[in-house]
């Protein structure tokens, strides 16, 4: 009995052993059936592609998959993807207010619940979570600009709060689930970090801006927020040590009012103090985290715009009823506004600048009066109208500049 259960047991080693060496011998055969190419060449084809077809390759093979999560291909392919607008679009209402945490678009299960998984993280039973008394979710979407038109793409993510800021591929949302709480989110990867609390402000009364140190490598959320007595403070919270720290300033008289999304350019925060005839812009270094004054070269106006455009900071001014000058500033301090171009056309009094595109240094406008969307093309130097969904009729306040990319925190 003993011999024969030995038997079985070479027998059994000897077949696994077998079918180990075939298997080996077919892999060397395939290989020698696919032509060599070489890391760097398979990296530089892979840079070319976009993020959903990056998505796809990583499946292919641990090599490929290696060489997309590695820290120099994220920060090589985060500088080549062209510049997008990413916005909320709504969804369907739900017939009760549970299932606004567990609805999903309609025919399409495929949607990744940021509510609801946070709640999963935070291992709370579903007995006792919270009602959430907010009517409708929405779902993450972004427009990227070819050809003359637009395309409406989806992350098939859905949330219930509203974003915030941007930068480098990553979002701050709402944290509806958690009064005055955010979320940093990179909707690519679908990779989500709830932050602590800060402060709490209503919506109207606080500014949010999202950059990166460039000396630290850290991305930093600063809270710009002005109290009861209509005094402005400001705390910043690095994403490392993930922990609130009130600053000094900005100093009293500097802000009008926060309407105004802040822009991250030139290492620095810049926001447009006041609603109309701003002289100024103020600007905060990420390094430093201290405030300066900024004089612009003519007064901006309701419908004048400061941009990132091919990593210097863009201010877009409108002149009488026909002309919007373009400035350039290429760094901070010592650097001084320079006109660059001027846009000559019909009435342009309306015409909002939303964008800046990093590939063709073209800017998408949208007219205030219907909500329309328009290129300017610097090489033809003409305006020309963007084909659009027809549902699709957003205010320029609900676009955000923004890149796909794999960066993590």
């Amino acid at each position: 009995m003993a011999k024969s259960m030995g038997s079985k047991g070479k027998n059994l080693a000897r077949l696994v052993e077998e079918k180990a060496c075939s298997k080996r011998l077919q892999q060397e055969e395939e290989q020698r059936r696919i032509p060599y190419l070489p890391k760097d060449c398979i990296t530089n084809i892979l840079l070319c592609l976009p993020h959903k077809s990056l998505l796809r390759s990583m499946l292919v093979c641990k090599s490929w998959r290696d060489i997309i999560k590695s820290l120099n291909f994220v920060h090589a392919h985060l500088h080549r993807s062209d510049t997008i607008l990413i916005f909320l679009s709504r969804l369907p209402a739900p017939d009760n207010i549970y299932s606004v945490l567990t609805s999903r678009p309609p025919d399409n299960p495929n949607y990744f619940s940021i509510d609801t998984n946070y709640l999963q993280s935070q291992n709370i039973p579903i007995l006792t979570q919270p009602a959430i008394h907010y009517p409708r979710k929405s779902c993450v979407k972004f427009m990227e600009f070819s050809n003359g038109k637009c395309k409406e793409r989806d992350y098939k993510i859905s949330c219930l709060g509203k974003i915030r800021a941007t930068c480098d591929g990553l979002i701050l949302l709402e944290n509806r689930i958690k009064k005055g709480g955010l979320i940093v989110l990179n909707p690519v990867t679908r990779k989500f970090d709830p932050l602590p609390l800060g402060t709490l402000c209503p919506p109207h009364n606080e500014s949010y801006g999202f950059a990166l140190s460039e000396v630290s490598g850290v991305y930093k959320v600063v809270h710009l927020f002005r109290d009861e007595l209509n005094y402005f403070h400001c705390e910043i919270l690095s994403l490392r040590t993930r922990v609130w720290r009130p600053l000094d300033g900005p100093e009293p008289g500097l802000f009008g009012w926060l309407g105004y999304r802040p822009v991250f350019a030139i290492g620095y925060l810049h926001w447009v103090p006041f609603v109309d005839h701003s002289d100024y812009i103020v600007s905060m270094e990420m390094d430093s985290e201290k405030f300066h004054k900024v004089a612009l070269p003519t007064s901006c106006r309701t419908h004048d715009r400061i941009l990132e455009m091919r990593g210097s900071l863009c201010f877009i001014a409108h002149e009488e009823m026909t002309q919007i000058n373009i400035w350039m500033l290429e760094g901070l301090p010592g650097h001084a506004w320079k006109q660059t171009w001027s846009i000559t056309m019909g009435c342009t009094f309306d015409m909002v600048p939303l964008l800046g595109l990093k590939t063709s240094g073209d800017i998408i406008f949208e007219r205030d009066e219907d909500y329309s969307l328009y290129r300017y093309h610097f090489e033809l130097k003409e305006i020309r109208r963007i084909e659009v969904q027809e549902n699709l009729a957003l205010s320029s306040n609900s676009y955000f500049a923004h890149v796909n990319s794999f960066i993590s925190w």
